[in-house]
């Protein structure tokens, strides 16, 4: 599937901010951080730059990513999910996030609570991300 440069960079900023509402970054979730920017067409310094600094950048909106279909909200969700769960635990500001995304983009709750008990129930954490499967439109 092919995405704009916006949406590419609404997913990667949105896993930065998904990341740091727990105040620490396992190495589980800098794997697959890395794994997204890549895909998406960023610099690895960049990527890598981001997340060091994520955690202290005040100047960065911590708005919910908005994206131009619902089907990339549901891909960005699914990946947030396999994210937050990678270090065996979704925690609760990390829930509350997906979920602010999911109002945002019009995505039912009940959807949003099916996803995470099947990536909870399935241990998906670090098999195929829904970023690898999409391609930004230059």
């Amino acid at each position: 599937m092919k995405i704009s440069v916006l949406d590419a960079s609404s997913y990667l900023k949105g896993l930065l901010l998904l990341i740091r509402k727990d105040r620490i970054i396992s190495e589980e979730e800098h794997e697959l951080i890395s794994r997204v920017g890549k895909n998406l067409g960023f610099e690895k310094k960049f990527v890598e730059n981001a997340i060091h600094e994520i955690l202290d950048n005040k100047y960065i909106t911590v708005i919910p990513p908005e994206f131009s279909s619902q089907e990339i909200a549901e891909k960005f969700l699914k990946d947030g999910l396999v994210l937050a769960a990678s270090d065996n635990e979704i925690h609760p500001a990390e829930e509350k996030w997906l979920l602010a995304v999911a109002e945002r983009n019009n995505i039912d709750a009940a959807w949003f609570l099916k996803e995470k008990s099947t990536i909870l129930c399935s241990n998906k954490q670090m098999e195929g991300l829904e970023a690898e499967k999409l391609q930004v439109n230059y």
